[in-house]
């Protein structure tokens, strides 16, 4: 699949089905991330790879933040199912100092907004699905997980093979919206 086609076809995935993800896909979707670039190349990233059912169901609960939810009118989380249905789940954390700090903004976000967006292209490439999930009890998954305290645990992924086709994306802001040449 060629690069801008990987782009302008994923989409968020939250249905799977149960047909295992093949170790060298997985394999192959671990490299992208490694291959990402990061601030001074400090590569400030870990996952923690999930594939144990009791785990990713437990991930999946913890997925539910009542307070947040509530907040913006939702019941539930979308994507908390399908963090139970995959059979992997991805934990992207960072380790904050190990990335940079530039007018008080730390970039470890910055970092692994860019790895995990290789994450997604590349298991789009391989017929695989997965969605950005980042609403999470972050103390409970850690300890879950045993996550050490001076990590952040910047998202979840469910990985796998979809169930179903993907329905086209939502609509998109022209760029005049949000382009400009020169000056504002």
């Amino acid at each position: 699949m060629e690069t801008l086609e990987a782009i302008k076809t994923r989409r968020s995935i939250r249905k799977f089905s149960d047909q295992p993800v093949e170790p060298e896909k997985l394999q192959a979707v671990l490299e992208a991330v490694q291959q990402a670039p990061s601030w001074s190349n400090r590569q400030c990233w870990s996952l923690v790879v999930v594939q144990d059912q009791d785990l990713r169901n437990r991930i999946s609960e913890l997925s539910f933040v009542e307070s947040f939810f509530a907040t913006y009118g939702y019941k539930s989380n979308p994507a908390q199912k399908g963090l139970a249905q995959a059979p992997i789940v991805l934990v992207a954390c960072a380790d904050p100092q190990q990335s940079g700090d530039l007018r008080g903004e730390q970039y470890y976000m910055a970092d692994l907004g860019i790895a995990t967006q290789n994450l997604m292209l590349a298991a789009h490439d391989l017929g695989l699905g997965t969605v950005f999930v980042g609403v999470f009890d972050e103390e409970q998954l850690k300890g879950l997980l045993g996550i050490p305290a001076h990590i952040r645990i910047v998202g979840l992924f469910p990985l796998g093979y979809p169930a179903g086709e993907a329905k086209g994306g939502p609509p998109r802001k022209p760029l005049s919206e949000f382009v400009h040449y020169g000056t504002w």
